[in-house]
């Protein structure tokens, strides 16, 4: 048994190497408390029915179901509060992508959206009220509560002060009308944190791979616009706006294929553009919050990456030009 690395929430991973099989090796996921999974590590919305299994197992389930590549579960040991789990190897798709051609990039990438297509239709109809998934939403008090933590967090926590009162009116009015914007579009199952670091590539590089998808557990209904920007506007990897632009337009005629069409190309990108904004802002209060009350700096040098996101779709789009006047001065990144 070798411990590996662990992600941003309290859980702890090992691998369990086996004489015998196949399979030659297990992921052991280890709660911090067996019974800790009737609260979720996220803030939720909606959740009108009470959690009797673990959320895990339960998206999971729902995931498989709809023929997505999510690992197997071999073994539940609830009173332990450990979960054996389907090996999917080490490289996750940031360490791909750091050692990888512009090639590999690209194509590592066109996977990632076709399997974000099929989260989006395969997962989200027919609805199944047996999913936790279905019970809980991205409405506005939950978009809210992201941009309040950024607030929190991203602003007062690293100034060390509070925002003048007139700013923070005039920041949390324009937070508002995004979170009005964004709570308005049709909802998909939304995987709620799909990046590079959830993503794992199996089997190695070349033709034929396969990505693996991991850290589904807080999976609600949202607009189609907020898995997409955590995976293109990633804390932990940057792509070349030629690429995002062609990842877009690639999920964008994916979905039309099966459905409605997601409107004119200029409409969605400012909706991805929006909620790149509130994903962004979300993930550097994250950040800062792990490392003051958590204990944990390590996603502090993300920062800037995720916040010079912000700072140039506020340049982008004149109407934001309030928020980025009160937003600006209390955040470095973004003057």
């Amino acid at each position: 048994m070798s411990p590996l690395a662990g992600d941003a929430s309290n859980r702890r991973y090992f691998r369990l190497d086996i004489t015998g099989g196949p399979p030659r090796s297990v992921i052991l996921m280890q709660l911090a408390e067996p019974e800790a999974f009737k609260q979720s590590e996220e803030a939720v919305s909606g959740a009108t029915t009470s959690i009797t299994e673990l959320p895990f197992m339960n998206i999971l389930h729902h995931l498989a179901k709809a023929d997505v590549p999510v690992p197997l579960l071999y073994h539940y040991d609830q009173p332990g509060g450990l979960l054996y789990l389907e090996d999917f190897g080490d490289l996750l798709l940031a360490q791909a992508c750091a050692n990888g051609s512009r090639v590999d990039v690209a194509g590592l990438y066109r996977e990632a959206i076709d399997t974000l297509v099929r989260i989006h239709r395969e997962a989200t109809a027919p609805a199944n009220p047996a999913c936790l998934a279905f019970h809980r939403r991205f409405d506005v008090p939950l978009l809210m509560w992201e941009f309040d933590h950024f607030l929190e967090y991203g602003v007062v926590a690293r100034q060390g002060r509070p925002m003048d009162t007139d700013d923070e009116r005039a920041v949390r009015a324009a937070f508002e009308g995004i979170a009005e914007l964004l709570a308005a579009q049709p909802r998909v199952f939304t995987h709620r944190d799909y990046h590079s670091r959830n993503l794992m590539v199996r089997g190695g590089r070349g033709e034929g791979q396969r990505l693996g998808v991991l850290d589904f557990q807080d999976a609600l209904m949202g607009p189609a616009t907020y898995d997409l920007a955590s995976l293109l506007r990633d804390a932990y990897i940057e792509l070349e706006d030629s690429l995002i632009d062609e990842l877009i337009a690639r999920y964008v005629e994916r979905m039309a294929e099966h459905g409605p069409a997601a409107g004119d190309p200029k409409t969605f990108r400012r909706l991805f553009d929006l909620t790149s904004i509130q994903r962004n802002l979300k993930a550097a209060g994250r950040f800062v919050y792990l490392d003051r009350v958590k204990h944990n700096p390590k996603f502090i040098a993300d920062i800037p990456r995720v916040l010079g996101y912000v700072r140039r779709n506020l340049v982008k789009y004149p109407e934001l030009a309030t928020l980025r006047k009160h937003l600006t001065p209390y955040v470095p990144e973004l003057q």
